[in-house]
């Protein structure tokens, strides 16, 4: 059972009912963490503007989403993890490579040290090191997208905060957490 209620875009208020209305136009539905999120017009938007720009950003979007499937499992958030499995395998990876990223791994060199990177970045509550940014730009990656993958970590914490706090209804295709797997 939710821990708050899940906002009707049809009955709210103006604002709120202007941002559910965009969301639920991307979606073509209104999932039920914006909805949670909908209680409090600022978080809502705050929360949708980080996610149009990161939507912008200079990351790929696979990549986004194979990051944030694996801090959806590092923070047992079962509502992340089943939607942003869809949203990867929209944005063109694989069943394997979602499956993969959720476990914090890939084949590929540069995902794999975005992947490490994110999940160093939410195991030691971003105390990382030269080293650890030195390793990304190894792998290839700018200033520019370094600085993103944190955007999208810190992201992916917020909506993986709310979710589990919240205990928001999964409205995704579910997909099993690796340590209940």
């Amino acid at each position: 059972m939710n821990r708050v209620p899940l906002i009707d875009r049809n009955a709210t208020t103006a604002d709120r009912k202007a941002l559910l209305d965009s969301i639920h136009a991307a979606f073509g539905t209104t999932p039920n963490m914006f909805r949670a999120v909908a209680n409090s017009s600022a978080a809502l938007k705050s929360m949708w503007s980080v996610f149009g720009a990161l939507g912008g950003g200079v990351l790929a979007p696979k990549l986004g989403e194979q990051i944030a499937v694996a801090v959806a499992d590092r923070n047992a958030c079962e509502y992340c993890l089943a939607a942003h499995t869809a949203l990867g395998r929209k944005a063109g990876a694989s069943a394997d490579e979602m499956r993969h990223a959720q476990a914090g791994v890939s084949t590929d060199s540069k995902t794999q040290a975005a992947l490490q990177f994110a999940l160093k970045l939410v195991n030691d509550r971003g105390q990382v090191s030269d080293v650890d940014v030195h390793a990304l730009r190894e792998a290839g990656f700018a200033d520019e997208e370094v600085v993103e993958i944190l955007a999208h970590v810190a992201l992916n914490l917020f909506t993986n905060y709310v979710n589990v706090a919240f205990a928001v209804p999964v409205d995704f295709p579910a997909v099993a957490l690796r340590r209940a797997a």
